[in-house]
């Protein structure tokens, strides 16, 4: 398959030598002000385990328990073997490393539609939020695409080539995942996008000084601070609509927005890998009541599986045995 090339564009001096991983908190500068942002994780990097079940969700039964663990074990040994493909490649140079993680980040997002549309069509599944979320997500990773591009990321066809091939690769192996188990597929979005908090995280912590310097790119300005922010806060499901509104005084700040951002899914993320768990922010009344979706058709009010997986699970569970009696 032939890449698609893009032209290239100048580049900016790489600020410093990129490494692997860190720990998941981090000061956030929002207008002036010093605040910790905790990314919640539901798996951990190979070297020190990983956590089955979000603090969050009711307990699970054993065999449930056990399904959650093949599918997150899974997922953490796809997600180590991209690491090591983006720290072999791309060490000592982050610019390009940013451009291939947005490339694949927002690939998801695409395949999770995708599945969305296909179920609706079918009359299966019915769920505006996830559409509209899933939609502001990957607007989201577009505009951080089109960042790392003016910051010349996408400067050397290699870069461009391994990027589209591998995102082509990613949609159709996440559009399977999705339709054989979508928690599955939801975490491991969620350990991509923490692998991206972490890589942004340890980079504006080893160049701050440098990156201050630095002039914001004009695709950032535009995105945070101007024209219709609706779907800016559309993805971010854990925040109330309105309540952030970024600073981009230069690229110091460009860079911290963009990990925070990263922080917004891999909560999305999380949210999403319970059942009819996701919801619009702008699903909610103003004083913070739920809209009633149900009597509007946007949600399905039938019970059904969630993907293949769950299918197989409740077909020879104990309430379709009953049933059958």
């Amino acid at each position: 398959m032939l890449p698609f090339l893009f032209p290239p564009i100048s580049r900016t001096r790489n600020p410093s030598k990129f490494s692997k991983s860190y720990p998941v908190r981090a000061a956030v500068v929002r207008e002036q002000e010093e605040k910790e942002v905790v990314v919640e994780e539901t798996f951990r990097p190979k070297t020190s385990g990983f956590n089955v079940q979000s603090q969050r969700e009711p307990p699970q039964p054993d065999s449930d328990q056990l399904i959650i663990k093949i599918e997150q074990s899974i997922n953490v040994f796809l997600t180590d073997t991209v690491i090591k493909v983006l720290d072999t490649f791309y060490r000592d140079r982050d610019y390009a490393r940013f451009f291939v993680l947005e490339t694949i980040a927002r690939v998801p997002y695409f395949a999770f539609i995708s599945v969305l549309h296909l179920y609706e069509s079918f009359g299966w599944w019915r769920r505006a939020d996830y559409l509209k979320v899933h939609f502001a997500e990957s607007w989201n990773e577009m505009h951080h695409l089109l960042i790392m591009e003016e910051l010349g990321g996408n400067s050397w066809w290699f870069d461009r080539f391994l990027a589209q091939h591998i995102a082509v690769f990613y949609y159709f192996m996440t559009v399977f995942m999705y339709a054989l188990s979508p928690r599955m597929a939801y975490h491991f979005s969620e350990c991509v996008e923490h692998h991206a908090y972490s890589t942004y995280d340890k980079f504006i912590k080893a160049n701050g000084d440098e990156l201050k310097e630095m002039p914001a790119p004009e695709v950032a300005v535009r995105y945070y601070t101007g024209g219709d922010l609706y779907l800016f806060d559309e993805f971010q499901t854990s925040r109330v609509p309105n309540s952030r509104r970024p600073k981009i005084d230069n690229l110091y700040d460009t860079f911290v927005n963009i990990r925070e951002d990263e922080g917004e899914h891999c909560q999305t993320m999380k949210a999403s890998q319970t059942p009819g768990n996701l919801r619009s922010p702008h699903s909610y009344a103003d004083d913070g009541s739920k809209e009633d979706e149900l009597s509007s058709g946007c949600m399905d009010t039938e019970l059904h599986c969630e993907g293949i997986v769950d299918c197989l699970k409740k077909s020879v569970g104990p309430g379709l045995s009953k049933t059958k009696q």
